[in-house]
C-alpha cells in the first residue's frame, strides 16, 4: 500500500459522452465522502452528485468504489462517471486534489498494480500496448499478453531451466552420487528441449513485434522513376504530388499502411541526383538520412528505358549508406510501358516488376515486403513483443547456446543456465531496476 493518494482523468481530453475521474490509494474512500456524500456499495454503480469543497453541485453521474485488494491497483479506488466535458472533468479532478489526493504521474496506476503483485511486468506493458494498438491483430496479441500468454511461455522455460539448475547444482555437490552419470547423458538432451523451446517462444515474439513496432519502409531512386506514383498506389490515395516534371518531390513525405495487419511506416524522398538547385539539395540530403535509418529500401527503376548509369551510380552508394540488416528490394516500375522485362540487370536478391499507373504486380510487391521484414502468418499466437523482451529472450538464448560449449566444465555450464535464467526473469519483472520501471512507466498515458 502506498502512503499517498492519486487522482487522474482517465478519459481523452476533449468532449465526450463520458468522462471518468480515477482515484487510488488509502484515501478513496474519505474523498468519495467530500465529492459524493458516501461511500457506494462495492463494486456497485451508484447515482450520486459531486460537488466542490464549498458544496457547490459540479455534476451528476455514476460513482464505483473498489475496496482492496480487489480493485486494478490493489488498493481501495474510486471512479466518478461524469459528464465527459472538458471543465466538468477538470472541476471533479480539482474536489478530488482538494480532498486530499495528489495528480498521478504517467502511468502511475499500472505501476502500482505491478508492484502490488495484480499484474506481471509483461502484462502492465501490455496494457499500454492494448490501448496502443494500430490494428485488430496487434489488439489481440495485446489482450493475450494481458491475460498472461506470453508470462506463462517464458515461466515454462524459466521452469526447465530451474529444473536443469537444480540437478546441475546437485551433481557439483554430491559427484559421488548416482545422479552425476545420470545428468552428464542427460545434460544436453534437457539443454537441447529448452533451447528449441526457447526458440519457439522468440520466434513468435519476433512476429509480433513486427504488428506493434512495424517497419520502416523508404522509397528511393533518381527523379521519374515514379516513387510517388508507388507511394499513392500503396496507400490507395493521392498522397503525393505526381507531375511528368522530375524533382516534383522535394521533401519527405510520410505515410503509415498496414499489410495482413502489418504496420508499414512508408517515406517518399527526393529524387536522388546532384542539382544546382537548394531546396531540392536538402531535399536529396534529406532522402539519403532517411536511407540511413530504413528497414527496408524500394530500390525504383523505370523498365521502360532499363537501367541507366545514374541508377548504378545510386546502387553503388547504396552499398555504404544502408544500415546493417537493411534490405533492398529492386522495384522495376511502368512495365505497362513495355510488359515484363526479359531480364535487367543490377538487381537485389528480391526484385518486383510492376506498374503504378495501373496496380499491376502490386500484391506480388506487397507479398515481398512482408517477406522483407520476416513476417509470416503461421496461424499460432503471437507475442507482441517489445524491444527489451527480444533483448532479453536473445540474451538467454547466447547463454544456452555457450552453456552447451562449456560442458564437461559443469561449473560454467550452471553459471550460463544462471544467467538464461535472470535475463528472462527480467521479462515478468523478477529482477527489474527502478530506473527501468520508471522508463516504462512514464511512457504511459497519464489515468492508466
Amino acid at each position: 500500500m502506498h502512503p499517498d493518494t492519486i487522482v487522474a482523468i482517465a478519459t481523452p481530453p476533449g468532449r465526450g459522452g463520458i468522462g471518468v475521474v480515477r482515484v487510488a490509494g488509502a484515501l478513496a474512500a474519505e474523498i468519495s465522502r467530500a465529492v459524493t456524500g458516501a461511500v457506494p456499495p462495492a463494486r456497485r454503480a451508484t447515482l450520486a452528485e459531486f460537488r466542490d469543497g464549498r458544496g457547490e453541485l459540479i455534476d451528476r453521474g455514476l460513482a464505483l468504489f473498489f475496496p482492496a485488494p480487489h480493485s486494478y491497483t490493489g488498493e481501495p479506488m474510486l471512479e466518478l462517471h461524469g459528464h465527459g466535458g472538458m471543465v466538468v472533468m477538470q472541476l471533479l479532478l480539482e474536489a478530488c486534489l482538494d480532498a486530499g489526493a495528489r495528480l498521478a504521474e504517467p502511468g502511475e496506476f499500472t505501476r502500482r498494480a505491478f508492484l502490488n503483485g495484480k499484474l506481471d511486468l509483461a502484462q502492465a506493458e501490455s496494457v499500454a500496448d492494448l490501448i496502443e494498438a494500430a490494428s485488430s491483430d496487434a489488439a489481440r496479441c495485446a489482450l493475450r499478453s494481458l491475460s498472461g500468454e506470453f508470462s506463462a511461455a517464458v515461466r515454462a522455460l524459466v521452469a526447465r531451466l530451474t529444473e536443469l539448475r537444480s540437478l546441475t547444482e546437485a551433481m557439483l555437490d554430491f559427484p559421488e552420487e548416482e545422479v552425476d552419470a545420470m545428468h552428464r547423458d542427460d545434460a544436453l538432451g534437457r539443454l537441447g528441449q529448452v533451447r528449441a523451446a526457447l526458440d519457439e517462444v522468440l520466434a513468435r515474439s519476433r512476429q509480433g513485434s513486427l504488428l506493434r513496432e512495424g517497419i520502416r519502409v523508404v522509397i528511393a531512386g533518381r527523379p521519374n522513376v515514379g516513387k510517388s506514383s508507388l507511394l499513392n498506389r500503396l496507400a490507395g490515395e493521392e498522397r503525393a504530388i505526381v507531375t511528368p516534371i522530375a524533382g516534383t518531390t522535394r521533401d519527405v513525405l510520410r505515410e503509415d499502411i498496414r499489410i495482413d495487419g502489418v504496420p508499414l511506416h512508408v517515406v517518399d524522398t527526393a529524387g536522388l541526383r546532384e542539382s544546382g538547385d537548394e531546396l531540392e539539395r536538402i531535399g536529396v540530403e534529406r532522402a539519403w538520412q532517411e536511407l540511413a535509418r530504413a528497414d527496408v529500401v524500394l530500390a525504383v527503376f523505370d523498365a521502360s528505358c532499363g537501367m541507366r548509369e545514374e541508377d548504378h551510380a545510386i546502387l553503388k552508394r547504396f552499398a555504404g549508406a544502408l544500415p546493417a540488416g537493411a534490405v533492398r528490394i529492386d522495384v522495376f516500375n511502368k512495365i505497362d510501358l513495355v510488359g515484363m522485362p526479359a531480364k535487367l540487370t543490377d538487381q537485389a536478391p528480391r526484385a518486383a516488376h510492376l506498374s503504378a499507373k495501373t496496380g499491376e504486380g502490386l500484391e506480388l510487391l506487397r507479398g515481398a515486403l512482408l517477406a522483407a521484414a520476416g513476417w509470416e502468418r503461421s496461424g499460432e499466437t503471437l507475442y507482441l513483443a517489445r524491444a527489451r523482451h527480444l533483448g532479453a529472450l536473445a540474451s538467454a538464448q547466447q547463454n544456452l547456446s555457450v552453456a552447451g560449449d562449456t560442458l564437461p566444465r559443469w561449473e560454467l555450464f550452471a553459471e550460463e543456465l544462471r544467467l538464461a535464467q535472470e535475463a528472462l526473469n527480467q521479462i515478468t519483472g523478477e529482477f527489474t531496476s527502478d530506473d527501468l520501471l520508471g522508463e516504462i512507466f512514464s511512457r504511459f498515458c497519464i489515468g492508466k
